[in-house]
């Protein structure tokens, strides 16, 4: 659900009209520094921006838990301490008086992060005066030392009702939203501003909102995961059949099948052209069986509790896939060249029953709906499912996932570092993995787009690498740690 910032407004004026705000203050600037954890486990530097309401308050509150625990914290207020509300110069006393955890002379790189707590949900308009020179220091910052910025329910300067950035609003790398997150940030482009999404969940009543969208967070993920019996053999676990690769385009297909692999299919099929067997064969995990198949009559006949087709087919693949994918009661992934030939081929679309999932990144999407390119893609991606009847994964940075009848989702996870060839090759088999242990098409995307960017997180954090030199493979191998994670309540 998507709230309105007056409405959360009110719903907050109204739960506190008779409590005292402090201790939701506490609890939220405590799993506000939890999320900075995940990202920066080690201490580090932090620079609070704080203004002078509530939003500064809780930054406190987060410096106050980082500097506990090792970290060297400074502060830069846009009014003064002096000008500090009531509640926000008591935490800023907490802070003050907090003894300074760790050895804050040990040496060795501290990565800087830049906590936004310039202004909250009750600022109007574009910022002005002190508020405006505050964020544009903190932005020159985060260029200037290649620093991350964590905002504190949103970035300030960003109107979180509309999506509009006004001069100088903060370019935020992780926005913490409180309660619920706004209607603006699943406004096109607003992942600029937003970076990724982390829920901070307070037991605060929320008010009417939006129900027919939704971010994707561990909190509405986890209660579809589904949990293994016991008793069960590597059938019941899913059969998996990927119809995958040729000349030139070997890694596509071992990379999918990677992802179905570590995704927790039961049994995984590789299905290649002959020509390419022997490399795939020798670079596929040991796990997989890959086989060779010379049409499409041959894939349909083997056991498949769901087949992915497309990763690296090339532009004439095998005879019968249009028969196939219109055809074959199993759920498909439809993915690559398979899309491709979807596009080419308006007759066999149209012929494709519902029980299957397309994952187009935007240039295929661009070609299987003429003229779509530079649409908004929430306003596609729901006009699409309605008209096919079909699910789509829409890639991007703020992946979209829609079906006839469901809420639109939008994934949270991931950054940057993902901009690399090969990332969906593994959620094509990831997201066939899923189906085949009984997700239905929506959850499988919706699970899968999240896994994945979490598996990405969680490579570029414990491989403490730059993003930009992240692999696929790393992302894969990393799958089990974010299943993990979604399991573990806790996690963002």
């Amino acid at each position: 659900m998507l709230v309105t910032c007056s409405a959360m407004a009110g719903a907050e004026r109204e739960f506190f009209a008779n409590r005292d705000p402090e201790p939701w203050m506490d609890e939220a600037g405590r799993l506000c520094a939890a999320a900075v954890l995940d990202v920066f486990p080690a201490p580090s530097r932090a620079a609070l921006y704080c203004g002078k309401g509530n939003n500064g308050g809780d930054a406190l509150v987060v410096g106050r838990w980082l500097k506990r625990l090792g970290w060297i914290v400074e502060i830069y207020f846009s009014d003064g301490p002096e000008g500090l509300s009531p509640l926000a110069r008591k935490k800023l006393a907490e802070f003050e008086a907090e003894l300074q955890g760790g050895d804050p002379g040990c040496p060795g790189p501290r990565p800087l992060v830049l906590i936004d707590g310039i202004v909250g949900i009750g600022a109007k308009g574009d910022l002005r005066g002190s508020a405006r020179q505050l964020a544009a220091d903190l932005n020159a910052r985060r260029i200037e030392a290649f620093a991350t910025v964590f905002a504190i329910d949103l970035p300030s300067g960003f109107d979180a009702d509309t999506g509009h950035a006004g001069p100088d609003a903060v370019i935020a790398d992780y926005t913490l939203t409180i309660s619920a997150p706004k209607t603006g940030f699943a406004v096109e482009g607003a992942e600029h501003h937003v970076g990724r999404l982390v829920e901070i969940p307070l037991d605060i009543p929320l008010p009417p909102g939006d129900e027919s969208r939704r971010f994707l967070f561990p909190s509405n993920l986890r209660p579809r995961l589904r949990r293994r019996d016991f008793g069960m053999h590597k059938g019941d676990a899913g059969r998996v059949v990927i119809t995958a690769g040729s000349p030139g385009y070997t890694g596509a297909a071992v990379l999918s099948a990677l992802g179905a692999s570590r995704g927790g299919a039961g049994l995984v099929t590789l299905c290649v052209p002959s020509e390419i067997y022997p490399i795939v064969a020798s670079k596929a995990p040991p796990e997989v069986m890959v086989r060779t198949y010379r049409n499409f009559e041959e894939i349909g006949v083997l056991s498949a509790a769901c087949h992915a087709v497309g990763p690296g087919l090339g532009p004439t693949p095998g005879a019968g896939m249009g028969s196939f994918l219109a055809s074959s009661a199993i759920p498909v992934v439809v993915d690559a060249d398979a899309l491709n030939f979807l596009a080419r081929e308006p007759k066999i679309f149209s012929r494709l029953p519902p029980a299957r999932l397309l994952t187009p990144h935007p240039g295929e999407m661009a070609r299987l709906v003429p003229g779509s390119g530079s649409g908004n893609r929430s306003e596609l991606a729901r006009s699409f499912a309605d008209r096919t009847g079909l699910t789509l994964l829409l890639k991007g940075a703020r992946t979209i996932v829609a079906s006839p009848g469901r809420p639109l989702e939008f994934n949270t996870t991931g950054h940057p570092g993902m901009a690399s060839g090969g990332m969906g090759d593994v959620l094509t088999g990831l997201c066939a993995a899923l189906v085949a242990q009984g997700q239905d098409l929506h959850d499988a995307a919706s699970i899968g787009s999240w896994l994945l960017g979490r598996s990405a997180e969680l490579a570029k954090r414990d491989l403490r690498i730059a993003g930009e030199s992240l692999s696929a493979v790393m992302v894969a191998e990393h799958l089990g740690n974010a299943l993990r994670d979604l399991q573990t309540t806790g996690s963002i």
